[in-house]
This record gives C-alpha cells, structure tokens and sequence, in this order.
C-alpha cells in the first residue's frame, strides 16, 4: 500500500515509488529524492513543517505540503 511521506512516523522508513506532483523542485531531485530511494523520517518540526528526513544518507528538510507529493511504500 502506498502512502505519502508526510504519513510516515517518526524514525520510519520507506522506498520511493512515484510522485503526485508533475513537477518535482530540481533541488529535490540533485539531493537524491527519485524514485528507488529510501527515505526516512528523521524528525518533524515545531507545528509538523518542515519534515527533516534522511534520503540515502542525504539530510534534507522538506516542507509538509511538497513531502505530500511523494508517495512510497513501507519497509
């Protein structure tokens, strides 16, 4: 079953499927965020935005609404 990244619980990990969005921000896609990437949520911020998560071993901080676009499947 597919769900998004915003959906993942704290220290959860995941596998990139596909993304929602027609347009992916290149810094996203520069940092490794494509899909066959593992991703895990690291931690969330103040209010849950921005997401701090870890893409094959890259930090990146992603807002909720863009980590809402992109759908993957549990490990």
């Amino acid at each position: 079953m597919l769900i998004t990244v915003d959906e993942l619980a704290k220290g959860e990990r995941a596998i990139i499927k596909k993304f929602k969005a027609k347009k992916i921000p290149l810094k996203l896609i520069e940092m490794g965020c494509i899909e066959g990437s593992y991703v895990e949520l690291v931690q969330h911020a103040p209010f849950s935005d921005p997401l701090y998560l870890n893409i094959n071993g890259t930090y990146l901080a992603i807002r909720k609404a863009m980590a809402a676009q992109i759908q993957v499947e549990r490990i």
